[in-house]
C-alpha cells in the first residue's frame, strides 16, 4: 500500500508529532511524506519528499497573527496549481495532519483521505472551546481540511476518535528534574518585549526565540536560539512552562508534570480553545503579556501546581487500526469527489480570504 502523510509545516507541533507517526506507518506501508509551509524550526528524522507552499498564517511579533504579512505572502492561484498538478492518484490513502494540499487535491480525484490531526479533535462538540464566539476560526477549523474521517489528539479524551497526545520517545525516557528555571517558548513575541516584561519577575528564565541567533544574558533573563538539543535540556530541568497555547508543547509539559502557563495568540481561535482546555487540566491561562496579569502570574511561579496526567504510548495501535479500518470500510467504501476545478476554486477562494 502506498500512503501518503502530509504535514502542515506551521510551528512545530505537526512535525514533532510526525516524528513518530511517520517511523510507525513506514513499518507497515511504503509511506511518501509531504510537507507544506516553513515555519518551523524542526528538523525531522524522516525524509520529506515533497515540499510545497500551501495556506499558513504569519506571527507577528506582539502575540498576534500579523494579517498584513500573512496577506502579501499568499499566492492563492499558487496554492491552486499545487492542488490541481499534484500527483495524488499515485496513493492508496491520504493521512493528511491539518495539510491542505493533500486534503483539497483528494477531493478533487477521489482519493481517500484521513484527517489526523489535533485540529481533528478541536473541532469535535465535546472539546472545550473558547467562550468568545469566532466564526471565521470555526469555519476555517471545519474547512481547512475537507475530509470526512477524522483522527483527533487532545488534551483528554473528548469523543470518540479522539485519543491523547503524541508524546515524542526522547520525551518519555527524559529523567526530568527541577532547576528552578522556567523555560519560555512564545514565538509571536519579540525578545524586547519579553525581556521588558520577564524581568519584572525575580525568577531565572530561558527563553527560545526564532529572532535570537546567539545566547545573551539579560539580568535574570537569558535569551538562546531554537535548538532541540538545548530546549531540550532546559524543558526537562525547569520548574515551569510559559508558551503559546499550541499543542504538542504545553502536552508535553503536562506529560513531564511542570508548572504550566499559556497565552494563546490572539485572534487564533484554535490557540483560544487550547487555552480552555489545558485550563481545565489544571493549568494557568493569561491572555497576554499585560501588568493586570501580574498577580496571576506571581501565583502561578510561588503556588502554581505540578499538572499530573498519563499519557499511555499508543501511537502504533493507533496506525494499525488506522490502517486496518482502511483495509476492511473505507478502501469498499467510494471516496468523495469534486471534479469541477471550478467549484474547487471557488471554495478555496471563499476559504483563502477568511484566512
Amino acid at each position: 500500500m502506498n500512503v501518503l502523510y502530509a504535514i502542515q509545516g506551521t510551528g512545530n507541533g505537526h512535525l514533532s508529532r510526525a516524528q513518530e507517526i511517520v517511523p510507525m506507518f513506514n513499518k507497515y506501508v511504503d509511506t511518501t511524506v509531504l510537507v507544506s509551509g516553513n515555519q518551523s524550526q524542526i528538523q525531522s528524522n524522516f525524509d520529506v519528499n515533497y515540499q510545497k507552499t500551501g495556506l499558513t498564517f504569519l506571527s507577528g511579533k506582539t502575540g498576534k497573527i500579523d494579517l498584513l504579512r500573512t496577506v502579501f505572502k499568499s499566492h492563492p492561484i499558487d496554492f491552486f496549481n499545487e492542488i490541481r498538478t499534484f500527483p495524488i492518484k499515485q496513493f492508496d490513502l491520504v493521512i493528511t495532519d491539518f495539510e491542505p494540499v493533500s486534503a483539497w487535491s483528494a477531493l478533487m480525484h477521489g482519493v481517500p483521505c484521513i484527517e489526523m490531526s489535533h485540529q481533528a479533535a478541536v473541532i469535535h462538540p465535546n472539546a472545550p472551546k473558547s467562550d468568545a464566539r469566532n466564526r471565521i476560526g470555526e469555519y476555517i477549523l471545519n474547512h481547512y481540511c475537507p475530509t470526512k474521517e477524522k483522527i483527533g489528539f487532545h488534551f483528554d479524551q473528548y469523543g470518540e476518535n479522539i485519543h491523547t497526545p503524541v508524546i515524542r520517545n526522547n520525551i518519555r525516557s527524559i529523567d526530568a528534574k527541577n532547576h528552578g528555571h522556567y523555560t519560555v517558548y512564545l514565538p509571536a513575541y519579540h525578545d524586547a518585549v519579553l525581556l521588558q516584561f520577564l524581568k519584572q519577575f525575580p525568577v531565572q528564565w530561558e527563553v527560545f526565540s526564532k529572532f535570537t541567533k546567539e545566547k545573551t544574558t539579560h539580568g535574570n533573563v537569558d535569551f538562546y536560539p531554537i535548538d532541540n538539543e538545548t530546549f531540550t535540556k532546559s524543558f526537562a530541568n525547569c520548574a515551569g512552562v510559559l508558551c503559546g497555547a499550541g499543542f504538542e508543547l504545553p502536552a508535553e509539559a503536562m506529560y513531564l508534570q511542570k508548572k504550566l502557563l499559556v497565552i494563546p495568540m490572539k485572534g487564533q481561535y484554535e490557540q483560544q480553545c487550547n487555552a480552555e482546555a489545558a485550563k481545565n487540566m489544571g493549568a494557568t491561562m493569561i491572555d497576554g503579556l499585560n501588568l493586570l496579569h501580574h498577580r496571576t502570574i506571581n501565583l502561578w511561579l510561588n503556588q502554581g501546581i505540578q499538572l499530573q496526567v498519563n499519557y499511555k504510548d499508543e501511537t502504533e495501535t493507533i496506525v494499525q487500526n488506522t490502517l486496518a479500518n482502511f483495509e476492511s470500510k473505507f478502501r469498499q467504501m467510494k471516496a468523495p469527489r469534486l471534479t469541477d476545478e471550478k467549484t474547487v476554486f471557488e471554495k478555496l477562494s471563499v476559504l483563502k480570504y477568511l484566512f
